[in-house]
């Protein structure tokens, strides 16, 4: 045969499968289902290598599974709503929606020439009016629900993408799409109440048991749920008290300062009639939300000159502080600092002078003798003092009117509680908070609660390109849900991005309508939803793509849960969390009977490549340098070039590589393999020229090895005749790796599972035929190393099933079968000698370990005999030769 052409093959085996229908699949209750599903992309107009990647890895396992007789569900669609598209149509004049649709037809023909096994007939587009209009309803079955509500809200606000962000679209202070840092704004927003879920969120993760635990881990951190309890502290001078909510109610002796956030009622009420205050709390604003941005912020306070008083000791004030670092939207809003126990209550009383108080339990106390109470009375103006045991038997003056201790060793003293009212110290932390609440509760100033850092989803978004959000605003009848006949509500095609802020805003007319209600003049909400909204239910839509109800049951009752969901480790809080709860909400709603909405998830590595710089700086694209013999690289003008680290591949820095490129030279089958072979699948890839270019000489060597051997097989379907010694070696090598291929791919270790692979085509490359059955166990070699390819090298292994005399598509073929006989190693047999005379033999596995060894001499009915009443004093074990036993 001529060398194997890959444009051609690949070309003709995707249009015979497309004819042929292989991947349209339907509901079958007679088979076993499987539902494989990759993180569908966001239409950007080119594929990278980390979509060839993660989609190469789907495809494996829907290929697989549906040679192993499973109902396989593959589907494709596009995350087709969000900013980019109204950027590109700012900077390139067009509507985002004809960017949108033109950037899909590029990546779809970029996906199809990788050989996915797609059902294309489900292809969806979350900007397509047949999904949102389905999502709309989706809406306002939650608003009846109560699962959807509006509220006022302090929100992050991005100035640069004019749009609000959900706590998890901030990164690092930052805007995850613009960059810009945010702020705090305060607007109505429509939010979903994940936090109905927050507890069945958190007790369900540790039921997903194919999750990896990092994931788990992540969502478990975000959930945060926490026990504590509410303490009310007296204002003094007034009748009011300030609630604040601690996880840590056993460090109250440790207090030293009262904190609200800038948002606090009580804060707000006060900047009203200071000015300082105000300026102080706008500065504040300026800050944003995130938690990540207030961390890392300087902790900043503004003294209201209002004290509390500690709710054991009404002579023991606490400065009432309005400070930077506390969030209103976490307990009530207010804090107590206790500087001994937390780094950043620890900076803000360095800053502001503040006592820092250690909190124990002292055993014993003693009045100081007259001597020691002398050498003291300039330190402590007199004031009565004791002596106590203090931390680590360390002796320590408690400093009665300040209510604090000073250990003595110390040139800087350390101040400590007297703990006088809390006598938890000598237990575990649970069990100190456990106490602790309980004295709150008795003495009558708090009460425990349960908390959780997982907050309400905004889905507001002050933009165009998204899924309108179905209400209208009445002056006479409030909110009023647009009525189903009038669904979906479209967006404006005529739409000018002229103006800052929201388009949908900023037209003419296209928010002016009447109220479904009263007739009166009204408006349609401007606010579109944020696009995690679309994502959080796309999975269970592929189930029904084309239904006229967001889902038919019959189809996700079938489908759900996906039982292999593969995307990037960046999606553990957003995506996935949001999507879990959505799945909860429609449950709810009766459109589906499951909760978690993916049953596996496996989150793969980045595709990575060096990165390069030109004497000036900037980055330089791998086409853009050159190597010589000597391995210099340089520039495209010669100049030489600056080697960085290897990263992620990124258009920032220009180290990416262009799948389509690679897909042209080499052929999909070779990226495929090379993504598959170069390391663990949940490990970052180091892409190499060389290790693509080794990729395609396997492709190459492998359409050898069949062609070479074609004259030299029985026809297709020969009988199995007796097989010599070579020939059954090569066999049960054959049935070894059907074995070891067939629980890598079930576990995910695909690179082991190429090892395989590589292995039986050198064991199938050095055989030699001419002995009996040998033409036979060939043909068996090649035929399996065919189909154990087929999930990675689709295209090769189809025409490499043809070549080999099959006349039906290998698609439609099942998975090879090991036969578990042939997998017994050949046995060998050891003679046993006790003091230098052979005494028996046993039979054991080549290369059995030496306790298995020594087990059976010493077994052996001969052995027993010579050993009879002797004490064994060594024995000797020669792998694979010889056991010998002195006793």
């Amino acid at each position: 045969m001529s060398r194997y052409n890959v444009k051609e093959t690949e070309a003709k085996w995707q249009r015979v499968w497309s004819e042929a229908g292989c991947f349209d699949v339907r509901e079958d209750p007679a088979k076993p289902k499987y539902y494989v599903l990759e993180m569908f992309p966001y239409p950007s107009g080119r594929i990278h290598m980390g979509h060839v990647r993660n989609y190469t890895m789907g495809d494996v396992v829907a290929r697989y599974k549906r040679a192993r007789g499973f109902n396989v569900l593959h589907p494709m669609g596009w995350d087709a709503f969000g900013l980019p598209a109204e950027n590109a149509a700012m900077a390139k004049k067009v509507h985002p929606g004809n960017w949108t649709y033109d950037n899909i037809a590029v990546m779809r023909a970029q996906l199809q020439s990788m050989g996915l096994s797609i059902d294309w007939n489900r292809e969806l587009a979350t900007c397509h009016p047949g999904y949102f209009a389905q999502q709309q309803k989706i809406f306002l079955d939650f608003l009846k629900e109560g699962l959807v509500y509006r509220k006022e809200a302090w929100v992050n606000w991005d100035p640069v993408d004019m749009t609000v962000l959900a706590n998890e679209q901030v990164i690092d202070g930052c805007g995850w799409r613009s960059g810009a840092p945010v702020e705090r704004r305060k607007l109505q927003q429509w939010c979903c109440r994940i936090t109905a879920y927050a507890e069945d969120l958190l007790a369900a993760l540790d039921e997903l048991e194919r999750w990896p635990e990092k994931v788990r881990l992540m969502q478990a951190n975000w959930i945060g749920k926490s026990k504590g309890a509410y303490i009310r502290f007296p204002i003094r001078g007034s009748d009011a008290e300030l609630e604040v909510y601690t996880t840590r109610p056993d460090t109250l002796d440790g207090a030293s300062f009262l904190a609200l956030s800038p948002h606090h009622p009580l804060a707000q009420e006060l900047a009203r009639e200071d000015a300082k205050l105000a300026a102080f709390v706008a500065e504040c604003d300026r800050l944003g939300t995130s938690e990540e941005a207030i961390e890392k912020a300087e902790k900043r306070g503004y003294d209201t000159g209002l004290r509390g008083l500690h709710p054991c000791d009404e002579t023991w004030e606490l400065p009432v502080y309005v400070a930077n670092f506390v969030l209103m939207d976490y307990g009530t809003g207010a804090i107590f600092g206790v500087p001994s126990g937390d780094q950043r209550d620890l900076d803000f009383a360095n800053k502001y002078a503040l006592p820092v108080i250690e909190t124990y339990r002292p055993r014993e106390a003693r009045d100081p003798t007259p001597e020691e109470l002398a050498a003291l009375r300039d330190k402590f103006d007199d004031d009565p003092v004791q002596f106590i045991d203090g931390p680590e038997g360390r002796e320590c003056l408690f400093h009665i009117s300040k209510t604090a201790y000073v250990d003595k060793s110390e040139e800087d003293p350390v101040r400590y509680s007297k703990a006088r009212f809390l006598d938890v110290a000598e237990t575990t932390p649970v069990a100190a908070i456990d106490a602790a609440i309980a004295f709150a509760e008795a003495e009558g100033f708090g009460k425990g609660a349960i908390q959780y850092r997982l907050r309400d989803w905004g889905i507001s978004r002050q933009r165009y390109w998204g899924c309108p959000i179905p209400v209208i605003h009445c002056g006479t009848c409030g909110i009023v849900p647009v009525p189903p006949e009038d669904l979906p509500v479209r967006l404006p095609d005529d739409v000018s991005f002229e103006k800052p802020g929201n388009p949908l805003e900023h037209h003419p007319n296209w928010k002016n309508v009447p109220c479904p209600n009263c007739g009166q003049a009204a408006e349609r909400d401007t606010d579109t939803m944020d696009t995690f909204m679309d994502s959080s239910w796309y999975f269970a839509r592929f189930c029904s793509p084309r239904a006229d109800q967001p889902l038919d049951r019959a189809a996700v009752d079938y489908w759900l849960p996906v039982d292999q969901y593969i995307g990037g480790i960046e999606h553990a809080i957003l995506h996935l969390l949001y999507a879990r709860f959505f799945t909860r909400a429609l449950e709810r709603c009766g459109y589906l009977g499951v909760k978690e909405p993916f049953a596996g998830l496996f989150t793969q590595g980045m595709v990575c490549h060096e990165t390069y710089r030109s004497p000036d700086g900037e980055w330089l694209s791998p086409d853009q340098v050159s190597r010589d013999s000597a391995g210099r690289i340089s520039g495209p003008d010669g100049a030489p070039v600056t080697i960085g680290r290897s990263e992620k591949m990124s258009k920032s820095k220009k180290n990416t590589v262009d799948p389509e490129n690679i897909i042209a030279t080499y052929g999909a089958d070779t990226a495929r393999w090379f993504m598959l072979s170069d390391s663990p699948p949940e490990r970052d890839l180091e892409w190499a020229d060389a290790g693509v270019e080794g990729a395609y000489r396997f492709l190459q060597r492998l359409w050898r090895l069949v062609a070479d051997s074609l004259d030299e097989i029985p026809p297709a379907g020969s009988p199995q005749p007796e097989l010599g010694a070579a020939a059954g070696r090569l066999r049960r090598d054959t049935h070894g790796a059907i074995a070891a291929v067939t629980d890598d791919i079930e576990a995910f270790r695909f690179n082991k599972a190429v090892a395989k692979i590589y292995e039986l085509a050198n064991t199938i490359g050095a055989f030699k035929t001419g002995e009996e059955g040998a033409d036979w166990a060939l043909r068996e070699a090649l035929e399996s190393l065919v189909r154990l390819v087929a999930p990675m090298m689709p295209h090769a292994a189809e025409e490499l099933w043809q070549q080999l005399g099959q006349s039906e598509l290998l698609v439609d073929q099942p998975w090879p079968e090991a036969d578990r006989s042939l997998l017994v190693k050949e046995l060998i047999t050891l003679g046993v000698q006790v003091n230098g005379k052979i005494r028996g033999s046993i039979t054991l596995a080549p290369d059995a370990d030496e306790t298995a060894a020594r087990e059976a001499a010493l077994a052996e009915a001969g052995v027993q005999r010579a050993i009879a009443g002797k004490e064994v004093r060594k024995i000797i074990v020669v792998k694979n030769r010889i056991v010998s036993i002195v006793a």
